[in-house]
C-alpha cells in the first residue's frame, strides 16, 4: 500500500500537530489495511503488496513512519493562491509583460536587423550576397530549434534564470559577429546567437503564470505584438544604420538593445514560475513552523529531469505537428505568413529600387506593415470583449468555448490572399504609384497578426494541457519556415521569366488561398477533428472527470497515445496554469509519483465509490472571489 496525503474529513487523526503520533499512526495503518483487503474484494483473494514506503506488519502492509520521516506534505496552490503570480496587483502584471515585451521584441529585432548588414558583409569578406544571407537563414532556422530547447529548462528551473541565461549568451555571441576577422567566424557567431534565443517559448509561457486561461488573451495579444513587430523594426532601424554607418553597427546596435533590456529584466522582472515560487514558500513557511515542502523540493532533480524526460519533452511538439491535423494546418498557416515578412526583407530593395529608393526609403517601406498590425491588435479587443460574452452565455457549448476563438480570424485572413495578389500586381514598378503596394502590404501585417494571435488563443484552449507542444509546433513552424524561405527568396523574386516580381508573389497567393480554406473547415468542422483526436479526446476525458472544467494539467500528457505514461516535464507557451503533474496523488503512484509524501484518503481510494468530483469534499475552502477551479487531485 501507498501513503498518500490526508483530507480533513476521513481521518482527522493523522494530522502532523498531534502530541500523541504513535496512536494516530496505528489508527492510520489499521485504515491502510482495510482498503488493501477492499481492494481485493476479500480477506481470502488478499495479496499484499510490499512497497518500501516503511516497515510492513506480517500481513505485508506498510506501516507509516513517525511524523518527520515521510510526513513531508507537499503544499498546493490552493495554499498560497495569494502569493503566486495569478495575485499579483494588475499593475505589477503589466510591468512584467512591459518588460517581457521589449525583451522579445530584441530576440526578434536580431533576427531580421542583419538584412542591412549583407552589403558590408558580401564586400569585406569577399563573398556574395546570397552567401551573407546564409547568416539571417541559419540564426532563425535555430532560432526555431533555440526556443523548444530552452523551454523545459523554464519549466523546472524557473523563467528569471532562464531568461537571464538566454539573453546573456544572445549579447555574448554578438561580439564575434561584431568583430569577426572572417566569414565563418560570423556564421558561427550567428549559429550561436539563434540556438541561445528562448523566444516566445518562455515569453508567452509567463502569461500562463500570472493569468487565468480565461483572462489571459488580452496579455497574449500583447506579447504577440511584440513578437511580429520586432520582425519589422528591424529593417526600418537597419535603413539608417546601412546609409550612414558601417555594417558592423548593425550588429552594435543589437548588443546595446541586448544589454539594455536584459538590465531591465534582472532589476524589474521576479520569477513568476508557479512551482518555483511554490517551492520558495514553502521554505519560508517551514521556519515558521509550518511542514510545507514545495513540489520541487520533494523529488531530486536528476529524476524530475532524467535525459528520458528530455527527449520525450522535445519530441512531443514535432509529433503533434505531423499528426494533427489542426495543429499541422494552422501552425502551416502561421509559418507561411510569418516567412512572407522575412522574404519580403530580401525582395523589397527590388521591388523599390524601381521608384528610386534609398537604403532608409527602404525601411521605411515596412512600416505599413507595423501599422497593419497595430489596426489587427487593436481589432482584437472588441473581438475579445465579444468573445468572453459568448463563452460566458454558452458554458455548455463546443463551439462558444473552443472554435469561438477562430471567430474574427475569419474576417481578417483574407487580408492574406487579397494583399499578396494586390501586392504581386502593383509592385511592378511605374507607371503605377508606390502607395499602392504598400496598402497591400498593410493588409498582409493584419493577416499575419491576426493568425498568430487567434492560433495560438485557439490552440492554448482547445489542447489545454497538450497546448504546450501544440504552440510550440506552431512557434517552430514560424521561425523554422521564415528561415528556410529567406535564402531563395532574391532567386524566386529574379528568375522567373515574363513579370519576376508580380509572378512569384501570384504564387504565394494561391498557396496562401488554399491555407486560407484550412481555417474556414477548422472553425465549421472543429468538434469533429476534436473528436478524432487522442490529445483532444483525453483532454475531455479529464474535463468530465473533474466535474466539467478544463483540467489545469494532465498526467499523461507526455506520452499520450503511447504505451509508456508519465508525467508531465516542461511545457511551451501557455500550455498549463498549476503545478506540475507529478506533484499530486492520483490512485496509483506513477514511475515518479512520491509514494511517501501523502496520505490517501477514502475520497480518493479506487474502491470507495467517493472519487468523484460530486461526492469529493475540498480540503480546504476556495480562495474567495477567485474565479480558477481547484486541481481535480490537488485538494
Amino acid at each position: 500500500m501507498v501513503a498518500f496525503k490526508e483530507t480533513n474529513d476521513e481521518i482527522p487523526a493523522t494530522k502532523t500537530t498531534t502530541n500523541n503520533p504513535h496512536g494516530d499512526l496505528s489508527e492510520v495503518n489499521e485504515k491502510l489495511a482495510e482498503h488493501a483487503r477492499g481492494e481485493s474484494g476479500s480477506d481470502a483473494d488478499y495479496k499484499p503488496e510490499r512497497r518500501d514506503n516503511g516497515p510492513a506488519d506480517a500481513e505485508g502492509v506498510n506501516h507509516l513512519e513517525r511524523p518527520g520521516t515521510y510526513d513531508k506534505i507537499e503544499i498546493t496552490e490552493d495554499d498560497c493562491y495569494e502569493e503566486l503570480g495569478f495575485s499579483f496587483p494588475e499593475w505589477k502584471k503589466w510591468t512584467i509583460l512591459s518588460v517581457i515585451f521589449l525583451v522579445q521584441v530584441s530576440m526578434n529585432f536580431n533576427t531580421s536587423l542583419y538584412s542591412n548588414a549583407i552589403g558590408g558583409i558580401s564586400e569585406e569578406f569577399n563573398v556574395s550576397e546570397q552567401a551573407a544571407r546564409c547568416g539571417a537563414m541559419i540564426f532563425l532556422v535555430l532560432y526555431a530549434f533555440g526556443c523548444e530547447l530552452w523551454a523545459p529548462w523554464s519549466e523546472e528551473l524557473g523563467r528569471w534564470p532562464i531568461l537571464q541565461l538566454s539573453l546573456f549568451l544572445v549579447n555574448i555571441w554578438q561580439l564575434p559577429v561584431a568583430l569577426a576577422p572572417n566569414f565563418a567566424s560570423l556564421m558561427v557567431g550567428r549559429a550561436l546567437g539563434g540556438l541561445s534565443s528562448a523566444g516566445g517559448s518562455v515569453t508567452l509561457g509567463m502569461i500562463a503564470d500570472m493569468w487565468e486561461s480565461d483572462t489571459q488573451q488580452y496579455a497574449v495579444a500583447f506579447v504577440v505584438f511584440s513578437s511580429v513587430g520586432g520582425s519589422v523594426l528591424g529593417p526600418v532601424v537597419g535603413g539608417f544604420v546601412e546609409q550612414y554607418l558601417a555594417w558592423r553597427w548593425a550588429i552594435w546596435i543589437q548588443l546595446i538593445f541586448g544589454v539594455f533590456v536584459q538590465i531591465l529584466h534582472f532589476f524589474l522582472v521576479p520569477e513568476t514560475r508557479t512551482t518555483i515560487m511554490m517551492d520558495r514558500i514553502a521554505k519560508k513557511r517551514r521556519k515558521n513552523g509550518q511542514n510545507l515542502w514545495g513540489p520541487g523540493e520533494l523529488e531530486p532533480f536528476w529524476q524530475r529531469f532524467s535525459v528520458k524526460e528530455v527527449l520525450i519533452t522535445w519530441y512531443r511538439p514535432f509529433k503533434m505537428f505531423l499528426t494533427e491535423p489542426i495543429v499541422l494546418c494552422l501552425s502551416l498557416l502561421s509559418g507561411f505568413s510569418d516567412a512572407l515578412i522575412f522574404m519580403f526583407l530580401q525582395s523589397y530593395s527590388l521591388v523599390y529600387k524601381q521608384w528610386g529608393f534609398d537604403s532608409v526609403d527602404l525601411g521605411l517601406a515596412f512600416l505599413p506593415i507595423l501599422v497593419g498590425y497595430f489596426i489587427a491588435w487593436f481589432s482584437f479587443i472588441p473581438a475579445i470583449k465579444r468573445n468572453i460574452k459568448e463563452r460566458a452565455a454558452k458554458p455548455d457549448s463546443e463551439k462558444a468555448q473552443y472554435e469561438s476563438r477562430l471567430w474574427w480570424l475569419l474576417f481578417t485572413v483574407p487580408c492574406l490572399p487579397i494583399g499578396l495578389i494586390g501586392f504581386a500586381w502593383t509592385s511592378t514598378g511605374p507607371p503605377i504609384h508606390w502607395i499602392g503596394s504598400m496598402i497591400f502590404s498593410a493588409l498582409i501585417g493584419i493577416a499575419n497578426y491576426a493568425i498568430y494571435m487567434a492560433t495560438i488563443d485557439y490552440m492554448i484552449c482547445a489542447y489545454g494541457p497538450y497546448s504546450a507542444s501544440a504552440t510550440g509546433g506552431n512557434g517552430w513552424s514560424r521561425d523554422f519556415l521564415a528561415g528556410v524561405l529567406t535564402l531563395p527568396a532574391t532567386p524566386f523574386y529574379t528568375n522567373l521569366p515574363g513579370q519576376p516580381l508580380a509572378y512569384p508573389s501570384t504564387i504565394l497567393f494561391c498557396i496562401s488561398f488554399l491555407l486560407v480554406v484550412s481555417v474556414y473547415v477548422i472553425y465549421y468542422y472543429g468538434p469533429t477533428l476534436r473528436a478524432r483526436s487522442k490529445f483532444a479526446q483525453d483532454l475531455q476525458k479529464e474535463g468530465k472527470a473533474a466535474g466539467g472544467r478544463r483540467p489545469s494539467y494532465n498526467p499523461d500528457v507526455e506520452t499520450a497515445g503511447t504505451e509508456t505514461q508519465r508525467p508531465r516535464l516542461g511545457s511551451r507557451p501557455g500550455s498549463f496554469y498549476g503545478s506540475r503533474a507529478n506533484s499530486f496523488a492520483r490512485g496509483t503512484p506513477g514511475p515518479m509519483s512520491r509514494g511517501n509524501s501523502y496520505y490517501q484518503s477514502r475520497e480518493h481510494h479506487p474502491k470507495s465509490g467517493l472519487n468523484t468530483p460530486a461526492a469529493r469534499t475540498p480540503a480546504r475552502t476556495p480562495v474567495a472571489g477567485r474565479s480558477r477551479a481547484p486541481s481535480p487531485v490537488g485538494e
